[in-house]
């Protein structure tokens, strides 16, 4: 008897056992509504979990742009989720099928970090998203007052399908990504992250035909957005042009710059391998969405062109703090596999100082199109991602053409 009931004893405690680790054990794998919480701002976003063990990964979304976490571990009920090229950690503790932890982000003050929570997706009912009007297309944002880098109106560009919505605000030096949602309530609301720049949008369509857009976080405020012939047909002004914004101070003059590489190496404008090439010079920073999104173009342009005679330099400008040990700088060319040099300029504030030829540059990235002969022949400022639409098209568009005229050109001038 005595065996007997040790034996129910160890058969009870082992049922115990394995009743507090059945939520270590179950599968994260799925879609999950995740939100990041700090100071006043909830952010909803979508976060996706996939295997399990070495396969772990997560991945965050600017509509159907993908961002994968460059690690991933789940044990003992914690997981933790790292995107070391934007020093970027999601760490939460799964309990009741929920997770419940924090984000620790660039840029955030204390150790605390960002609110964490995420619980298991699920789909909007029929009801939810009935009658649902459509808005998809271009719109534009007039500016009650210019902002700092002279824009009197901004781009909205906007993707429906029935009741889920993606859009995104296109500046001057870049746009939002694709903040992404659903119709509820008279409205769309949208949201945003990625590993950086998190944001949320509503879009209420009004009566007369115009949009209100209402954006929380860092650009708070609402503004009414028009589709662009009534923009044009009531005389508000015209978004910036990307391709004028920012010039040369004396476009007969050579470009000239020397830098570090990342591994410590001095190179310059003057080095052999540069020599009667066409260049692509970047200024750029991995602490900056919109660099991140032209880097992944990059490297795909970069091997089309690169046996043709074209070479891209990343003149890139980081904080004090990330210029010891590169750390950011060095996971963000793994992550993308990038192929072409990143020379380390300076720090963000000493942009000018380091890049003095150029004139109103005041953009993240800024992309500078060298002939052979060394002279800046064309400027682009900011980036145009996937999820500005037609704006993305037309950008690559542009930038192959450029290349593509430049590389034409085989007589080199003397420098």
């Amino acid at each position: 008897m005595k065996g007997l009931t040790n034996s129910i004893f160890g058969l009870v405690a082992v049922a115990l056992s394995f009743g507090a680790s059945t939520s270590w054990a179950q599968s994260l794998e799925g879609r999950w509504d995740a939100t990041l919480k700090n100071g006043g701002n909830t952010i909803p976003f979508r976060l996706d979990i996939s295997g399990e063990g070495a396969t772990l990964k997560g991945t965050l979304y600017s509509d159907d742009e993908k961002e994968f976490t460059t690690s991933a571990s789940f044990k003992d009920g914690v997981l933790v989720l790292d995107l070391e090229h934007y020093l970027t950690k999601i760490t939460a503790t799964l309990k009741n099928g929920e997770l419940d932890g924090k984000i620790q982000a660039r840029g955030d003050k204390g150790p605390e970090g960002s609110v964490f929570h995420a619980k298991r997706y699920v789909a909007p009912t029929a009801e939810e998203v009935a009658n649902v009007p459509n808005i998809a297309g271009l719109w534009e944002i007039p500016q009650d007052k210019p902002t700092a880098k002279g824009e009197k109106s901004q781009r909205l560009v906007i993707k429906q399908n029935g009741a889920e919505a993606a859009a995104s605000i296109l500046r001057v030096d870049g746009d939002t990504g694709a903040l992404t949602g659903t119709w509820k309530d008279g409205k769309f609301a949208l949201s945003h992250f990625d590993g950086s720049r998190p944001g949320y949008m509503e879009i209420t369509p009004l009566k007369d035909g115009t949009l209100q857009v209402q954006e929380n976080g860092r650009r708070a405020g609402v503004k009414i957005a028009y589709r662009p012939e009534i923009a044009r047909a009531k005389g508000l002004p015209e978004p910036e042009d990307y391709t004028t914004h920012t010039t040369m101070r004396d476009p007969n003059e050579v470009f000239t710059w020397k830098f570090p590489d990342v591994a410590g190496k001095i190179e310059s404008n003057e080095d052999p391998k540069y020599k009667g090439k066409v260049v692509i010079y970047i200024v750029t920073g991995t602490w900056c969405p919109n660099c991140h999104d032209e880097a992944q173009y990059l490297v795909q342009l970069y091997p089309k062109y690169h046996d043709k005679g074209l070479e891209i330099v990343a003149l890139d400008f980081e904080e004090p703090e990330q210029q010891d040990d590169l750390q950011r700088v060095h996971a963000f060319i793994k992550q993308y596999g990038v192929p072409y040099t990143y020379v380390i300029a300076g720090a963000p504030v000493e942009m000018w100082e380091k890049v003095p030829q150029a004139v109103n540059l005041n953009t993240w990235p800024a992309t500078l199109f060298a002939g052979r002969d060394g002279r800046i022949k064309h400027i682009h400022t900011g980036f145009a991602s996937p999820a500005s639409g037609v704006f993305n098209e037309e950008l690559k568009k542009e930038f192959t053409s450029t290349i593509e005229q430049l590389l034409a050109e085989n007589e080199v001038a003397s420098r």
